[in-house]
């Protein structure tokens, strides 16, 4: 009987190990998002360029670049990540603090732009602004603009 138990307990554990090293042998699924952003307007600051999952706020754009501006066209690429609906969310940060500065009515001071069609008549949503990532990847184009003419 011990001898039994303890077959079954070895073939058991056979099982559980063929498992976990078939599930670490598994290839991890990834894909490279690559974002050309254009529209970018020629002086010294940052280009921040962020990947959103589930909405457009800074809380659900958590995987983020920046990059000092070299150009009125730039590429930012984002590897290693997980296939799923995505948006991208991109600005000019022209004085350096970092964030997308806003007038008191929230409009943008700044040049921004979001994947998905680039004409806007509504405020940007997450639904408009979608992707879908899969293997091995994609890439896009987002176009900077303005909602205020420069100051």
């Amino acid at each position: 009987m011990a001898s039994l138990r303890r077959s079954a307990l070895g073939h058991a554990m056979v099982h559980v190990v063929t498992v976990v090293v078939g599930l670490a042998a598994a290839p991890a699924l990834a894909a490279t998002v690559e974002v050309t952003v254009d529209g970018i307007e020629p002086l010294p600051s940052s280009l921040y360029v962020a990947l959103c999952q589930g909405g457009l706020t800074e809380a659900e754009c958590r995987m983020g670049r920046d990059a000092p501006v070299s150009g009125t066209i730039q590429r930012i690429v984002f590897e290693d990540v997980a296939p799923g609906t995505y948006a991208i969310a991109a600005f000019q940060d022209e004085n350096g603090n970092g964030r997308l500065d806003r007038t008191s009515l929230g409009l943008p001071t700044e040049p921004y732009g979001f994947s998905g069609p680039p004409e806007r008549t509504a405020r940007p949503d997450f639904a408009r602004a979608r992707i879908t990532v899969r293997e091995p990847g994609l890439s896009l184009r987002v176009r900077l603009t303005r909602a205020l003419p420069r100051r």
